[in-house]
């Protein structure tokens, strides 16, 4: 009835009458082993998909549907049959499905803005202790979990982990899953600006979308460029909101200011000891409109952050730069996600 349902095209129905079977496969699955994984994965996986097109053509006909919010539900018995198997031999075990469920499930929930929901899976699989290490199963499990992991830590602010585990998913994703590298690039290239380090335009390049989206940002780091920045922040707003990006790219602009400041500490000669009124020069050369007071500001957060590394005479008006490594790399800071 399914497959009739999508050929009239009613995916409400479709998706109804989908659900009737999976209900009915747990039913079967947890009384049996491991083998039956496959299936699970098969009819799960048309659940959400049957769940996305009922959702989409009941928006489209202004009419209220919850199929994905019921799929992810039933998704998550899913993973609980899967979690809970205590009574199959290892090799045969239920919880060799529990991180292509888990993925699923963590989909579906990105899909309606239900993260939240999302910590009850991650406190599942944390307190059960014998599911087998992440690494012995299939790649593409790992990757997709590790993704979405990223992804809630990225949400969460917690940059140092979001970059590991989105670097561990980029470099485990295969290398022909093109939309797949680009999804994870996305957030992983702005972590690696908050340190410092560019991509290549080899990697640009393989990755149309990503160089047109971050070009315009990475461009003006390199060249110092604050008024650039400002510029492609305003284009890209619209976007950049909606990928929940724009904060972090609006903190990169630290390291654009930084680059400026360089550049002004370049010009001077060198010299450890510079006017405050030589900064705010600069940046009004560069088109940001600041009084002294607030140059004052800038140079004391970046030194402050270790941008810089000095101290500011406020009687003298002067900022005294050590002498060597006065502008330390940036990925050599102590915490470069500390003071986000």
């Amino acid at each position: 009835m399914t497959c009739s349902y999508v050929a009239k095209r009613r995916s409400g129905d479709a998706f109804k009458e989908h659900s009737t079977l999976v209900s009915k496969f747990l039913g079967y699955f947890t009384e049996n082993r491991g083998w039956t994984l496959p299936a699970l994965f098969s009819i799960l996986r048309d659940l959400r998909d049957l769940a996305f097109d009922a959702d989409i053509f009941a928006k489209h006909n202004n009419q209220k549907s919850e199929c994905m919010e019921d799929a992810a539900r039933t998704i998550a018995k899913a993973f609980g049959h899967c979690v809970t198997d205590r009574v199959s031999p290892p090799e045969q075990s239920r919880k060799w499905g529990v991180y292509y469920v888990v993925g699923l499930v963590l989909k579906c929930y990105f899909k309606i803005r239900r993260i939240s929901l999302s910590k009850n899976i991650l406190r599942a699989l944390e307190a059960n202790k014998d599911i087998p290490d992440l690494s012995l199963y299939p790649r593409s499990h790992q990757v997709t979990f590790r993704y979405y992991l990223g992804m809630l830590n990225f949400l969460n602010e917690e940059y140092a982990k979001a970059e590991e585990q989105l670097t561990m998913a980029f470099y485990q994703c295969h290398i022909e899953a093109q939309a797949n590298q680009e999804r994870i690039l996305t957030y992983l290239l702005p972590l690696r600006l908050l340190k410092g380090h560019l991509p290549s335009n080899e990697l640009l390049s393989r990755f149309p979308v990503i160089r047109e989206l971050f070009w315009p940002f990475i461009s003006a780091i390199r060249k110092g460029d604050v008024a650039a920045f400002d510029r492609a922040l305003e284009t890209w707003e619209k976007k950049l909101l909606e990928l929940n990006l724009w904060l972090t790219l609006e903190k990169a602009r630290e390291i654009c200011l930084r680059g400026l400041f360089r550049k002004i500490y370049a010009v001077s000669s060198s010299s450890s000891r510079i006017p405050i009124s030589l900064f705010h020069s600069g940046l009004r050369i560069a088109g940001v409109e600041v009084d002294e007071e607030e140059t004052e500001c800038l140079l004391a957060n970046m030194i402050f952050k270790g941008f810089m590394r000095g101290y500011i005479s406020h009687e003298k008006q002067m900022v005294v730069l050590a002498n060597a490594n006065a502008f330390p790399r940036l990925a050599d800071r102590v915490q470069p996600f500390g003071y986000l």
